[in-house]
């Protein structure tokens, strides 16, 4: 029923100039626009609503309609109110069994909200009457504007399939300008509430009618854009059919001629495939299914070739191979051991791994991950893994992957998707148990095309990955078999929940005899071989690879170690290929010719710290461990501490614990008590371009500050770290097998560790570099300064050119 048909059995119609009340009660609509003299069915629910119905029916009929802002809010206030309504009359009203009412209310006239005078139970508000402004303008060109309404109106009635034809005539009937204006807003239902509003808040009826004018216009230029589109659509419709039609007719000329029968066959031989690729039978049903679709559709189509590349990747998929693995602990023992000098503790985890899968062999297996500085082997020690065990082996790296479909793939929907790179990897590997190494896990990203960090949380809990879903298969696959392993520098970066599902284990840096053993028997066959060499040709004696690891190496693997011996191989194969045939054997002496003066001198250590305030410490790093020098300054000031050196707030904190420990204790050390009265301190940690932070550095800080400010030099032979606190207490820290292999690798024999670090020592360190090494465990600050400080006398003899013996405290 259009807004302005007479409803039936309607009592009566107040005339349009009935007085309005100066107060009414309000009822709020929700995306509803009510004009004058036009009738509206409403529904009634809101309990405030249904009790201002109510009382409204017994007194006057007369309520204020005012259209909501905002639909949502369910309690509005006056700022939730358009500001001009229409007072209107209540002429049926139904109840329904809910509660809810139906009425049939006609609108009178515009008013004005002036105030919100009442919000229980219902709004009352004072209203006043928004009277037309009629303008003298021509009556031509109001002529000329109805007529433009009435033809633009027409043919949006006649384009909309919502309005009825009706709407015409009784368009044609309105004689008044603003009425008129208000039946075509009232009549058109496509445009949104806020526009409606704006007419009806358009008191002057010219620009009433323009804004109307504007608003047929656009929609009849929808409209028109619609009808467009409908008929380019029935069109294509009508072309496919027709096509469809003209294929079926060539495929059975095809057929009486006896000529090309190609994707019948092919479709007979993906079926085959099918059949013998042992898929589960709920995959098997999707492959039989789209396998049924691509038959059915014309080979020049372009869904056909969709269809077919990816039945392909079903049947290519592993869905029953696998490995014939045989596990020979003894075997796997010695080809890990052959390959890789050390990782004991990686080497056991995996002969338990295989011990245990040697009982029960239907064990899910565990997900891996080596964690450990560059250059330590965490890749190759995965291939001789897979080498051992007989499985395949697949590698994914994962450094910068940010989209989330390198894991699970792209939707079929988009041109040129592809599984992901776990299911890449199997289809590769032909077996559905390799052993599949994610590399770099540590240096994924995420950007606005997804995380793929979540999508690998499914991928390796072995308690979801029986039934991974690629997206682009969008069948599952089970995953239960494959020994995933993951490896990374550090595990920061890696997401707690990614975390949990892994086992994580160290790979720690090499020892010098460990590095010795890799160059001897690993690196340098390998440099030899790749430089044109032989054996006979090339030789390098082990004081050689000592004087290299020691003098021209400072890391944790051993990567820059094989450059080394590379550099060494070309200078061999340049004096050959100049005509020099003799072969080369390669001594210290001849390492220091060919490459240069070393480039770590122990001697450093000694020299740095023979004047009072500097201290060698030890830290943790990604790529292993590293020495570390702090420096102590004391000057003329006033009581303040500059700390530079890019230190981080943890950092900075344990200085300021140091410093506050050692006035406390100044004078148990022959140090004026109230130095810092009068004195300024400065704390330096060279290398100021590198961050550094943490706060295992706080009793080498100590150190340094007691060095300066008893003018007592530090031991250039011992290195030390640990956290301190305020009452001089020494606390653990981690990553103690790392600092230690720095401080060996730099020359430094003797170290001072947290007594609570002890268990670390005996159960990371070798036998070999715990005898080499000499290690002092202490639980206080004062035991750090023994060992740590020269005494007077040592002071002396060392300016006289007398350095102590080692030990010596």
């Amino acid at each position: 029923m259009s807004d302005y048909e007479q409803p039936p059995e309607v009592e009566e119609t107040p005339s349009d100039d009935q007085s309005v009340p100066r107060e009414l009660p309000i009822l709020p609509l929700r995306d509803t626009v009510l004009f004058p003299n036009s009738f509206m069915p409403l529904a009634v629910a809101r309990e405030s609503s249904v009790r201002l119905i109510d009382e409204a029916i017994s007194v006057s009929k007369l309520i204020g309609v005012f259209t909501q802002r905002d639909a949502a809010v369910e309690e509005p206030q006056q700022d939730d109110l358009y500001t001009v309504g229409i007072v209107s009359q209540v002429h049926k009203m139904f109840k329904l069994p809910d509660g809810s009412l139906r009425l049939i209310v006609q609108g009178l006239s515009r008013v004005q909200l002036d105030e919100i005078t009442e919000t229980r139970p219902y709004l009352r508000a004072r209203v006043s009457p928004a009277l037309e402004v009629v303008g003298d303008d021509d009556n031509l060109e109001i002529d000329a504007l109805m007529r433009n309404i009435r033809t633009n109106f027409q043919q949006v009635v006649s384009l909309s399939p919502l309005l009825s034809e009706d709407l015409q005539t009784l368009a044609a009937d309105v004689s008044e300008p603003g009425r008129l204006a208000d039946f075509v807003a009232s009549s058109l239902t496509t445009i949104a509430t806020p526009v409606k509003q704006a007419v009806l808040e358009a008191l002057d009826v010219r620009a009433r009618m323009d804004d109307l004018n504007r608003i047929l216009i656009k929609e009849l230029e929808v409209l028109e854009l619609g009808s467009k589109i409908q008929s380019q659509v029935q069109s294509e419709v009508g072309k496919n059919q027709r096509e469809y039609f003209l294929r079926e007719q060539l495929k059975a000329i095809q057929k009486e001629l006896g000529e090309g029968d190609d994707q019948s066959k092919d479709v007979d031989e993906l079926q085959q495939k099918i059949q013998a690729a042992g898929m589960p039978e709920a995959v098997k049903k999707e492959a039989l299914r789209e396998l049924d679709r691509l038959s059915k559709m014309p080979s020049a189509a372009a869904e056909s070739t969709v269809a077919r590349t990816y039945l392909d990747w079903l049947v290519a998929l592993p869905w029953q191979l696998r490995t014939e693995e045989v596990i020979d602990l003894h075997k796997t023992k010695d080809v890990l051991d052959a390959d890789h000098s050390g990782l004991e503790k990686a080497k056991d985890r995996i002969i338990e791994y295989l011990a245990v899968r040697k009982l029960n062999p239907q064990m899910k297996g565990p997900i891996l991950c080596f964690v450990g500085p560059p250059g330590v082997g965490k890749t190759s020690l995965a291939r001789s893994i897979a080498q051992s065990l007989g499985r395949k082996f697949v590698r994914v790296s994962l450094g910068g992957m940010r989209d989330e479909a390198e894991i699970r793939g792209h939707r079929r929907t988009y041109i040129g998707a592809l599984p992901g790179q776990i299911i890449q990897g199997l289809r590769r590997a032909e077996s559905k148990n390799p052993v599949f190494i994610l590399d770099e896990i540590d240096k994924l990203g995420s950007d606005f095309r997804g995380d793929p960090a979540s999508a690998l949380l499914e991928v390796l809990d072995p308690e979801q990955n029986t039934l991974f879903r690629d997206h682009y298969l969008d069948v599952p696959f089970d995953l239960s078999e494959v020994l995933f392993i993951t490896t990374a520098n550090v595990l920061d970066p890696i997401p707690p929940a990614l975390r949990d599902r892994m086992e994580v284990l160290e790979v720690a840096g090499y020892t010098e005899e460990e590095k010795l053993a890799i160059a001897r028997d690993h690196l340098l066959a390998k440099q030899v071989k790749n430089h044109g060499l032989t054996p006979e040709q090339f030789a390098v004696t082990d004081a050689a690879l000592s004087t290299l690891i020691r003098g021209y190496t400072r890391e944790a693997g051993v990567r820059n170690l094989e450059r080394q011996i590379g550099a060494l191989c070309r200078k061999a194969a340049r004096r050959r290929a100049e005509g020099h045939l003799e072969p080369m054997i390669v001594t210290p002496d001849l390492v220091t010719e060919l490459l240069g003066a070393p480039v770590f001198i122990d001697e450093e250590m000694a020299e740095r710290t023979r004047q009072p305030g500097v201290a060698i410490g030890l830290a943790w790093t990604p790529a292993g461990g590293d020495v570390l020098f702090i420096e102590a300054s004391r000057m003329a000031g006033a009581g303040t501490l500059t700390l530079t050196g890019q230190l981080g707030d943890v950092m900075k904190e344990s200085a300021r614990a140091a410093l506050a420990w050692f006035r406390a204790h100044a004078a148990n050390y022959g140090a004026d008590p109230d130095f810092f009265k009068k004195a300024e301190i400065h704390l330096h940690i060279p290398s100021g371009a590198i961050p550094k932070d943490g706060p295992s550095a706080g009793v080498t800080i100590a150190t340094a500050l007691a060095s300066e400010l008893t003018r007592r030099p530090v031991r250039g032979d011992i290195a030390m770290t640990g956290e301190i606190t305020l009452s001089g207490r020494v606390l653990p820290v981690g990553g103690v097998k790392e600092k230690v292999l720095a401080a060996r690798r730099a020359g430094i024999r003797e170290v001072i560790l947290p007594r609570q670090n002890e268990k670390n020592i005996n159960e990371d360190l070798t036998e070999e570099v715990r005898r080499d090494m000499t290690i002092h465990f202490v639980q206080s600050v004062d035991e750090v300064l023994l060992l740590a400080l020269q005494a007077p006398k040592a002071a002396v003899d060392r300016k006289a050119g007398r350095r102590p013996q080692p030990g010596v405290q």
